[in-house]
């Protein structure tokens, strides 16, 4: 199960996918819209698999792709966390460095400054940064005093040095006395040295510091941040091709999404060659492509064999392989089981399991079927007409769900138990148009629980359980859920 505390590798904030359509009369003012995301914020966690689910048309591919950038969200913004400042640096970062003020002053001026900063930086300067360099300056502050303090200390104790050497007869008291005086001194002496090495060094960082600042606003401060946000859309379209490499997707199709002139060999290796990764033609490119394949479970003589000589299943291998090949952080699985027969779906869904625990790479898993949805995924998150209704582990998710449309989902399941006296559930009704949608709840036109609330206010997305999320005014608790659907839910 993810750790929900770690990092969050890719972050939504109410994004809106809009696709316009053409006007129905030419002098109207409103351009209808497919409002295919309708408000979507949410978090992916670095290491996880997240699922996605939902009926079709509910908006899962088309999330899947924005955050990709394969699409531009029409408002939000999409934050990806998987890379350093020093590995790459976009254009707008330096805009927005350049509004950050000079850091000047003293060091207790600077400490202030710091906070302010953070602020004028967005999402671009980490607060963890902030407080690493504040505490460096701190120490240097500390430093300083220390410094002060052993040299009055030191320049006390030599005054009564000296008045006890230029005695000439020195009792045994003052003969003591003396001794003690030399060793206090000695101990003072060492510690002086290192406070001064403290000070000097903090001193080096704060001069370092002003230097790059003099020259580059603020945009240096930013360049030693360890790990950064970038908001994706904000990117030139040639700062999003080189980005390209960390975020990868696995499409549904594994007959159409791959290249029926390329060799197998060809299809896993251009984006190496197109990222600098490896030379063309090299052997050295050849031995990791055969590697990619051997981890995808391909074998080395189909280097040179093309994709209409394969199976369904075998074709899939070859587009995990190629998504693998530049090692990103992010890959979108866009259902990559629903078009291969359901003996070869178990094999790939093992597969990506597998590659996932060797390689550490984030999967967002979307697909309609629940029950590839449950083996696969630490979370699941449920859509329905755009918009995240529940968001669960996926234990709790199968075991207690909380939204009525999750409910009916998991309802109609079919299982494999002739003595289960499940009936299936089937959804009333169809999904209203995305062009417009029902007010209030987008679902009460086929819940069975609609109230007069449920048609006027969109319901507030909540934490009603820990780590668990929906949006509905009367969510469900079905005594009978547990004793009736979670243990057959166990066999699917």
């Amino acid at each position: 199960m993810a750790n929900t505390k770690q990092n969050a590798i890719m972050r939504l904030n109410n994004v809106k996918m809009y696709f316009p359509l053409k006007k129905e009369k030419i002098f109207s003012r409103e351009r209808p819209c497919v409002k295919a995301v309708d408000g979507v914020t949410i978090d992916v966690y670095e290491g996880e698999t997240l699922g996605l689910v939902g009926e079709s048309g509910c908006g899962k591919t088309t999330l899947g792709r924005i955050m990709l950038q394969l699409y531009t969200q029409t408002e939000g913004s999409v934050l990806y966390r998987g890379i350093t400042l020093n590995d790459y640096s976009p254009a707008y970062a330096m805009k927005d460095a350049s509004k950050i003020p000079l850091v000047k002053g003293t060091p207790e001026e600077m400490v202030k400054n710091f906070e302010k900063q953070a602020k004028l930086a967005g999402g671009l300067l980490l607060h963890d940064d902030l407080v690493d360099l504040s505490h460096k300056i701190k120490c240097s502050l500390s430093a300083v005093k220390e410094v002060n303090r052993l040299e009055t200390a030191l320049g006390l104790l030599s005054i009564k040095r000296v008045a006890y050497e230029e005695s000439e007869n020195l009792s045994t008291a003052e003969k003591s006395k003396l001794s003690k005086v030399v060793v206090k001194m000695k101990t003072q002496e060492a510690e002086l040295e290192k406070a001064t090495k403290k000070r000097d060094d903090c001193d080096a960082l704060l001069a370092e510091i002003r230097e790059k600042c003099k020259n580059k606003p603020g945009y240096d401060i930013l360049d030693a941040a360890r790990d950064v946000s970038i908001d994706l859309s904000r990117l030139t379209k040639e700062e999003m091709r080189r980005q390209r490499r960390h975020l990868q997707v696995i499409f549904q199709d594994p007959y159409s999404s791959l290249n029926s002139r390329f060799t197998v060999g060809n299809i896993i290796s251009e984006a190496l060659v197109a990222h600098n990764m490896y030379g063309k033609g090299t052997k050295q490119l050849e031995k990791y492509t055969l590697d990619v394949m051997d981890k995808c479970g391909l074998q080395k003589y189909f280097l040179h064999r093309y994709p209409h000589q394969f199976s369904g299943g075998q074709r899939q291998r070859i587009g995990i392989a190629r998504a693998l090949a530049p090692s990103p952080k992010f890959i979108v699985c866009d259902e990559p089981v629903s078009a291969l027969d359901v003996s070869i779906q178990s094999q790939i869904i093992n597969l990506l399991m597998d590659l996932k625990d060797s390689g550490g790479y984030t999967y967002l898993f979307i697909s309609h079927d629940l029950s590839a949805v449950k083996f696969i995924s630490d979370r699941v998150g449920v859509m329905y007409l755009g918009n995240l209704v529940e968001l669960a582990s996926s234990d709790n998710i199968f075991l207690e769900p909380l939204h009525p449309y999750t409910n009916v989902l998991l309802k109609a399941i079919p299982t494999t138990d002739e003595q289960s006296r499940k009936e299936l559930q089937v959804i009333e009704g169809d999904i209203p148009s995305p062009v417009n949608p029902p007010p209030g709840c987008k679902f009460h036109t086929r819940c069975e629980y609609v109230q007069d609330i449920c048609k006027t206010d969109v319901p507030e997305w909540r934490e009603l359980r820990p780590e668990h999320w929906v949006a509905c005014h009367f969510p469900v608790s079905d005594s009978d859920w547990t004793e009736n659907y979670a243990s057959d839910l166990s066999e699917v």
